[in-house]
């Protein structure tokens, strides 16, 4: 009886555990199923276009020009500069400095050449004009007349003149035409062997320099805008070798 029982008892749990296992199976093949339905739904599709106006939210929109905005809307908000804006500023105000130098440099230039010529002494040159023809003495005591005169380079007059210019002036008072340039006059007249044998109103030029002998070793020339035009001797050449030429 008792092996009934036992035989009965072992039936009944395997049934009962055979049951379990079949309720088991499906939850589990519905779980697994909704485990896979959840991920399908989450997958992000492939983008195949751009996407336009993605900042269209962040455009402005046009404000009540009378709105109050709690007083912000009247701060005086300091001005400032960049460093290139800075940077152009004094650019400005430097070029400006270096005009106004420029100009006041000019203006004192020019107030300088008015004081110069105001010194040029007054000569009546009709007095002074050679009658074209004299000695070389008359001729070198003539340009000593000249002393203190502009030396101005070009120039060929009493208001100014450089070396060569000078000794053409003073010649064409004495009715002689003479090449504008040193180096030219270096070639006129008749050579003169050397300084010995020189006599007033001849010329010593070289290619650099030109100047009227008036005896002694010394000449008249125009020398430089500081010396202007004075006597010196021969050494104003500076040691450079020159020609000595007889026109009168």
């Amino acid at each position: 009886m008792t092996n009934v029982k036992n035989i009965i008892s072992t039936s009944v749990a395997v049934i009962a555990t055979g049951a379990m296992f079949a309720c088991v199976a499906p939850f589990a093949s519905a779980d697994s199923a909704q485990t896979s339905a959840v991920v399908s739904s989450r997958s992000f599709p492939k983008a195949s276009s751009v996407k336009k106006n993605l900042f269209a939210e962040s455009t402005s929109t046009s404000v009540d020009e009378n709105s109050k905005w709690g007083g912000i809307e009247t701060l005086d908000v300091p001005q400032t500069e960049s460093q290139a804006e800075k940077e152009a500023v004094a650019a400005a105000a430097a070029q400006k400095a270096a005009d106004e130098a420029a100009a006041a440099q000019s203006a004192a230039a020019a107030a300088s050449r008015s004081e110069q010529r105001a010194s040029i002494p007054q000569v009546d040159l009709g007095k002074m004009t050679g009658t074209g023809t004299g000695t070389g003495a008359e001729l070198a005591s003539f340009s000593l007349k000249f002393q203190g005169y502009p030396y101005v380079a070009g120039g060929n007059t009493p208001a100014g003149w450089d070396c060569s210019g000078f000794v053409q002036y003073v010649f064409s008072q004495f009715g002689i035409s003479l090449p504008r340039t040193s180096g030219a006059q270096a070639t006129v007249g008749t050579p003169v062997a050397s300084l010995a044998d020189a006599k007033p109103g001849d010329i010593l030029a070289n290619g650099t320099h030109a100047a009227i002998y008036i005896g002694n070793g010394q000449v008249m020339n125009a020398m430089n805008p500081v010396q202007g035009t004075a006597v010196s001797d021969v050494s104003v050449f500076g040691g450079a070798g020159y020609s000595i030429r007889r026109v009168m």
